[in-house]
């Protein structure tokens, strides 16, 4: 009589946990620029249910700018965004406990029209450039790195002039300038119209010392939060590297997430494919971390305090690195 209590209670928590609604998934707040490539991942990830396989709910909010995304971090209104490690530094030497975990190395390069008569990065001497973004811009402060190497001041040995991506890009379309700096996705859609690349950013890096590809963009969260989420953190990049491995491999969930890209011409989608595809990280973070330092100091040379903030060096808790497999 015993042993038939003891199945009858057993049977009895079984029917009450069969009952039980189940685990609700674990909610990640994301901020996220509207137009940018982080939008495309993520409809992959939703399209192929690779959420739901982690066990996550994103909870995503459409941002206008990457500046909106710092805000919204900062306030305590989202979980994770994308900025870039150069940012991560500069708010942990002000106080800050963020951290940046790599999401692609995808960077800009110097376009010119396809009958330009510049071959190389010193013929931009004496030219009118277009640099998407400001004066502090990363991508041209390594270009001004990089010039100066061989003995050329380029912002004042050529005629500089900055705008927003998309003001720089249509401008370079109407010949108003005879080359131009710009965000990869911008690049992709000049290649796209017959340009070439005079030389990308990733092409010049290992002269000023990294040894390769280095994420420039990451995803970026507070490490307190991170501590307390270990598992949801986990599960997130997980998550993101299944999703960039599906995109690599599938031309198929391209064509999902064609619509987000803004364009539905075929040359265009494919650039963008091609160059989001070269662009996803395959090192060590460890080695992403090292080249990372030895780029902080040319920026910060370049750069000065208005660009890196107080620090002379990267922050050493820049980087997450409790994710496993790092």
């Amino acid at each position: 009589m015993r042993a038939f209590g003891r199945t009858l209670a057993l049977a009895a928590t079984l029917a009450l946990a069969l009952a039980a609604p189940g685990r609700a998934a674990e909610t990640i707040r994301l901020a996220v620029q509207k137009t940018g490539t982080f939008s495309w991942e993520l409809a992959a990830i939703r399209a192929s249910g690779l959420d739901k396989e982690a066990d996550l709910s994103l909870d995503v909010t459409e941002l206008a700018s990457p500046e909106a995304g710092k805000i919204a971090l900062r306030a305590g209104s989202a979980d994770i965004i994308l900025s870039d490690w150069l940012w991560v530094s500069r708010e942990r030497a002000l106080g800050a406990r963020l951290t940046f975990y790599p999401y692609s190395s995808a960077l800009g390069a110097v376009m010119v029209p396809a009958a330009s008569p510049l071959k190389t990065l010193a013929d931009l001497k004496g030219r009118k450039l277009g640099v998407g973004g400001g004066a502090i811009d990363k991508s041209w402060l390594l270009l001004q790195a990089r010039m100066k190497q061989d003995g050329i001041d380029l912002k004042s040995e050529a005629t500089v002039v900055y705008g927003a991506p998309p003001l720089i890009s249509a401008k370079a379309l109407d010949g108003e300038m005879d080359a131009s700096l710009n965000f990869w996705n911008f690049c992709a859609q000049l290649e796209a119209k017959g340009f070439r690349r005079l030389a990308g950013i990733e092409d010049i890096l290992p002269k000023l010392g990294a040894k390769g590809a280095v994420s420039a963009v990451g995803y970026v969260f507070d490490e307190s939060w991170a501590a307390s989420h270990r598992d949801a953190v986990a599960r997130f990049i997980a998550m993101t590297r299944k999703a960039k491995q599906l995109l690599v491999t599938s031309d198929a969930a391209w064509d999902k997430i064609a619509p987000l890209t803004g364009t539905s011409d075929a040359t265009m989608l494919k650039t963008y494919r091609d160059r989001y595809r070269d662009g996803i990280p395959r090192r060590s973070i460890a080695d992403e971390e090292a080249d990372a330092r030895v780029l902080y100091r040319v920026l910060a040379e370049i750069g000065g305090r208005d660009l890196v903030g107080p620090a002379a060096e990267l922050d050493p808790g820049t980087f997450y690195h409790a994710v496993p497999g790092d």
